[in-house]
C-alpha cells in the first residue's frame, strides 16, 4: 500500500549526484499537512505497481522536520503522485485533532497492547505462564549456615558444637556477688554447698565470657550433673568426697590447685572470693590436656510459644534462707524470666545485665547433711517431681537420672519428653514440692 509521504527537498531533478534512482518507496508519513485538505478524487487513483514504476525516490530517508511551506504534490501537476488511501487519511485527521494529552494516552495504550501480544506469543511458544517465569527468577534464599547448639538449642556456627562443654564452679556467698559470666552460661545448676549457702555449676560451649568467677570448690552432686554433659570441670579444690570422686570417675579435671596459670586472683576482692578465669584461658587448659568434643545427649528443644494467658508470672523458690531464696518474674516481651536473688535483681558483674533464663526448672530432690555435719548431700541418681517454667506457663512431670554419666531427663505424666525453649536453662534443686510456689 502506498502511504502519504513528503519527498525530501533536493535540486530540481529529485536525484542526488552520483546516486542511481531507487525504486523503493519512502514511507515517512507527513503528519504536518493540513487536515482540511481533502483526499484526491478516486478517478486519479493508480495502483502501487503503477506508482512504483512511474515515480523515483531518494534512497535515503530524511528524518528532519518537513517544510510546511513547500508546495505539496498535486495530481493535477504531477500525474505520478498516487492518491492517498481513504482509511489512513481519516486516521491521520482524527489523530491530529487530538490534544497532546490524548495523543500520549493513545500511544501508551498501543504500547501496552503490543506488550500483551508479545507476552501471549511467548506463552504460546514456551507453553509456560509468563507470571510463572517471574517467580522462577526470584532470588533464592541462602541455605542456613547455622545449626542448633548442643547445649542451648540456639542457632550457632556448626564448629561450636565440636568444642568441649566447659563446667565452672561459681560461688554464691554474699561476698561473691555480683558474679561474672553467669549471664552468658548456657546451663546453670543451683544447689546448697554448706550452711545454706548455694553454689552454681555454670556450663559453657557456644559463648565465651571474658571473665568467670569467683571460682570455688567442687561438690559430688555438681560432678554428677557435669558428667551428664561430658563436661570439663574447673574448680578450686573441693570437699573430700568430691576430690575422691574426681579421681575415681575419670572426670576431665581442671583444678586451679594444679593449673594456677590459667586462673588469677583479683585485687578487688579478698580470698577466697577472688579467683577468676576466662573462657580463653580454660580453652587453652582444655587443649593442653587433650580435652576435645563433649559427647552427650542434648535437652530436647522446641520452638518458643509465649502464652497469651500466662499461668505462672511469678515463681518463688525457697532454697534455704532469705539471702539465697530466688524469685523469678515473667517478662512477656523477651519471653524470659527476670531472676531476683536475696531480694535484689541478680545481675552479672561484667555485662551489668539482670540474669534472664528462658527456662526455669525446679527439681524436687532428697537433701541431707553429710556425716561431717557440714557438707550437703543430694540424691542426684534416681527420680523425683519437677516443675518446668517457660512461655509464662508451668508443666509438671518427673526428672530422672539413671547413672552418673547419663543425662538428666524430664517427662510428663504420659511419659513423653518435656521439650524446652532454646536459650539459657536454669535448674535448681529444692527440698520439697512446698518449696515451689507460683502465681498467674
Amino acid at each position: 500500500m502506498i502511504d502519504d509521504f513528503v519527498r525530501p527537498p533536493n535540486s530540481g531533478t529529485g536525484k542526488r549526484p552520483g546516486k542511481k534512482p531507487n525504486q523503493t518507496e519512502d514511507f515517512l508519513p507527513d503528519l504536518s499537512q493540513d487536515s482540511s485538505v481533502a483526499p484526491e478524487p478516486e478517478s486519479t487513483f493508480v495502483t502501487p505497481e503503477e506508482a512504483a514504476s512511474q515515480d523515483e525516490f531518494d534512497e535515503t530517508i530524511d528524518l528532519g522536520e518537513p517544510d510546511v511551506n513547500a508546495e505539496r504534490p498535486n495530481s493535477s501537476k504531477s500525474p505520478k503522485q498516487p492518491s492517498k488511501p481513504h482509511w489512513w487519511t481519516r486516521f491521520n485527521n482524527w489523530f491530529k485533532g487530538l490534544s497532546k494529552k490524548k495523543k500520549a494516552l493513545f500511544i501508551i495504550a498501543v504500547l501496552l497492547v503490543l506488550v500483551g501480544i508479545e507476552a501471549g506469543i511467548y506463552a504460546l511458544i514456551s507453553g509456560k505462564n509468563p507470571v510463572e517465569q517471574v517467580a522462577i527468577i526470584q532470588p533464592k534464599k541462602k541455605p542456613s549456615t547455622t545449626v542448633a547448639s548442643n547445649l542451648t538449642g540456639l542457632q550457632v556456627a556448626p564448629e561450636l558444637n565440636d568444642k568441649p562443654v566447659t563446667g565452672v564452679m561459681v560461688e554464691n556467698s554474699v561476698d561473691a556477688r555480683p558474679q561474672a559470666g553467669l549471664y552468658n552460661a548456657g546451663v546453670v545448676f543451683e544447689a546448697i554447698a554448706e550452711g545454706g549457702i548455694t553454689r552454681f555449676l555454670a556450663l559453657y560451649q557456644d559463648t565465651a565470657p571474658e571473665s568467670i568467677g569467683p571460682v570455688r570448690s567442687a561438690r559430688p552432686y555438681f560432678i554428677d550433673w557435669a558428667l551428664g554433659f561430658d563436661a570439663t570441670y574447673a574448680h578450686v579444690g573441693g570437699s573430700p568426697e568430691a576430690l575422691q570422686k574426681i579421681r575415681n570417675e575419670n572426670v576431665k579435671d581442671m583444678d586451679q590447685s594444679y593449673n594456677s596459670k590459667y586462673f588469677q586472683r583479683v585485687t578487688s576482692r579478698y580470698a577466697p572470693h577472688n579467683v577468676f578465669t576466662s573462657s580463653a584461658q580454660l580453652a587453652q587448659l582444655e587443649q593442653s590436656k587433650g580435652y576435645g568434643k563433649s559427647n552427650f545427649t542434648s535437652f530436647p528443644r522446641k520452638k518458643e510459644r509465649p502464652s497469651k494467658q500466662p499461668t505462672a508470672k511469678t515463681i518463688a523458690l525457697t532454697i534455704s534462707s532469705a539471702r539465697f531464696n530466688v524469685l523469678y518474674t515473667y517478662d512477656p516481651t523477651s519471653n524470659s524470666y527476670l531472676r531476683t536473688l536475696g531480694g535484689q535483681p541478680h545481675t552479672d558483674e561484667k555485662t551489668n545485665k539482670q540474669i534472664t533464663p528462658k527456662v526455669v526448672v525446679a527439681m524436687v530432690m532428697n537433701y541431707s547433711i553429710a556425716s561431717d555435719g557440714k557438707h550437703s548431700v543430694y540424691n542426684t541418681i534416681g527420680n523425683g517431681h519437677v516443675y518446668i517454667f517457660q512461655d509464662g506457663t508451668v508443666a509438671e512431670g518427673t526428672w530422672e537420672k539413671t547413672d552418673k554419666t547419663k543425662q538428666i531427663t524430664f517427662t510428663d505424666a504420659a511419659g513423653k519428653p518435656i521439650k524446652l525453649n532454646p536459650g539459657q536453662t536454669w535448674l535448681t534443686a529444692v527440698n520439697s514440692a512446698n518449696s515451689v510456689t507460683y502465681q498467674p
